[in-house]
């Protein structure tokens, strides 16, 4: 195996989507590896995460979720705030600052709730009613669709 063979092996390899190329003869062992940037990631599942878990865990899990969950029939009755946009979602106006509004605030039609970033730019939400913030469904820094629910308002 000479040198010229190993130049052309890498120009053959260079336009194709081989990632790895190893051949072996008796005398010389050849390994090409060639860096094709980096992947496409189309979903993504959390790593394993180490929690502790407290002595009685059942019990402090169903009555958080009590506390937090807003049955169907009850959402009916609320204000729905919508992106109206696909983006990254914000609770305040810079890190570190304080969120616009937390659950259970009272809120007025024109008061801005959130920011959602899209291509650079900084979008402000507004409510378009007056009311009670009762949930807020999106964590801060998370991505939100079009049309996703955003805030629950009792009017």
């Amino acid at each position: 195996m000479d040198k010229e063979f190993i130049f052309q092996l890498i120009e053959k390899i260079k336009d194709t989507k081989i990632e790895e190329i190893e051949l072996s003869t008796e005398e010389y062992s050849v390994y090409i590896k060639q860096y094709l940037g980096p992947k496409e990631v189309i979903s993504q599942s959390p790593a394993s995460q180490v929690v502790n878990i407290p002595a009685n865990p059942v019990v402090e899990v169903k009555e958080e979720v009590k506390k937090s969950e807003i049955k169907e029939e009850q959402k009916q009755k609320y204000h729905v705030i919508k992106s109206p946009l696909v983006g990254t979602f914000y609770r305040s106006p810079s890190p570190g600052a304080p969120p616009f509004v937390e659950e259970g605030d009272m809120v007025s039609k024109g008061q801005i709730l959130c920011i959602i970033e899209a291509l650079k730019v900084m979008n402000e939400i507004e409510s378009d009613v007056d009311g009670r913030v009762v949930k807020i469904l999106v964590e801060n820094g998370q991505p939100v669709e079009y049309g996703q629910e955003l805030f629950y308002i009792e009017v």
